[in-house]
């Protein structure tokens, strides 16, 4: 069988190996692939590994040989299940694998934003600390975590694991999800509905998936139900947020400051407000990027492409 691996750059800079793919199928890597090239690189393949590119009813009706894609990520909204399943082609994802990554990401954006350790860092080698007349100084407010309330938006892997970190900073834990019913709220923490997430929280951290309900959730009438000096962090998917209004309330001072490692179009386009947005700290889609996550993605993919092609079923959507 002839497989092809679309993106191997936006996985590996040489740093982790492909030998668990390479092992169950010959495959043939393109450093990077986009919608104009997708067909010259698919070609008659059977097999596609893939993360970002899109394979709807066309594509799959152009590509009639193709039968397993397997995505190299968690999200999967650019498949198009159905149409897979019209055309019988099977198509597996990778959950879990960057829970502990994205999770010290989300905290890192946390603490940038109660810190402002960037900002303190800049001024120090400005040699602000040098000609001080005091032993210390602060550019910024310095916010203290413990006794605050976190309001998390999704309680998946990483909302449940975010969650975990936050009772560890003594901090009031509020949750918003889909299906509460699902779940037994451990100690500390307490289900709500999300207008209670908006008006109660000092912080606000999103790990839902993007739907039609959840698209531009943060945006200017919800923020407006926030609390003055809010903090926001999105690890999720860009389109969760509404960035001009975002970057509106980062200028008014009712958002203190904001952490995104994702943004609505990537790579980031020259003119999205929120790259002159005051306060914001930006990070370029790599919370899943750790060492360790990757190396797990990859030997997830190949188990999932192993169980495929003796029969079974591992990660199928």
């Amino acid at each position: 069988m002839r497989a092809v691996y679309l993106e191997a750059g936006a996985v590996s800079r040489g740093d982790i190996s492909f030998v668990p793919i390479t092992d169950v199928v010959e495959t043939k890597f393109f450093e990077n692939t986009t919608e104009a090239d997708k067909y010259e690189h698919i070609g008659d393949a059977e097999i596609v590994f893939s993360n970002k590119i899109i394979f709807d009813e066309e594509t799959f009706t152009r590509l009639p040989n193709l039968k397993y894609i397997g995505v190299c990520a968690t999200g999967y909204n650019v498949i198009d299940v159905e149409a897979a399943k019209r055309h019988n082609v099977t198509v597996t994802f990778v959950p879990a694998y960057s829970t502990e990554s994205v999770c010290q990401l989300a905290w890192g954006l946390i603490l940038e934003c109660a810190d402002h350790i960037c900002l303190h860092n800049e001024s120090v080698k400005r040699g602000d600390w040098v000609k001080s007349e005091t032993f210390c100084y602060w550019a910024a407010p310095v916010t203290e975590l413990c006794g605050k309330t976190i309001g998390i938006i999704g309680y998946g892997n990483i909302g449940r694991r975010v969650a975990e970190v936050a009772r560890a900073f003594r901090m009031q834990v509020l949750v918003h999800t889909a299906h509460p019913e699902k779940y037994e709220a451990p100690e500390g923490i307490r289900f709500v509905a999300l207008d209670e997430i908006f008006a109660q929280s000092d912080v606000i951290s999103l790990h839902c998936p993007m739907t039609k309900d959840t698209e531009q959730l943060i945006r200017r009438e919800n923020i407006e139900k926030m609390k003055d000096g809010v903090i926001l962090i999105n690890v999720s998917r860009g389109g969760l947020v509404n960035e001009q209004d975002l970057a509106d309330a980062l200028r008014s001072g009712k958002v203190a400051a904001a952490g995104a490692d994702v943004v609505s179009f990537e790579p980031m386009k020259g003119d999205n407000p929120l790259l002159t947005a005051p306060n914001m700290c930006i990070t370029p889609h790599m919370a899943w990027a750790s060492v360790e996550a990757r190396t797990r993605l990859i030997e997830t993919v190949a188990e999932n492409l192993r169980a495929y092609l003796s029969g079974e079923r591992k990660n199928v959507l």
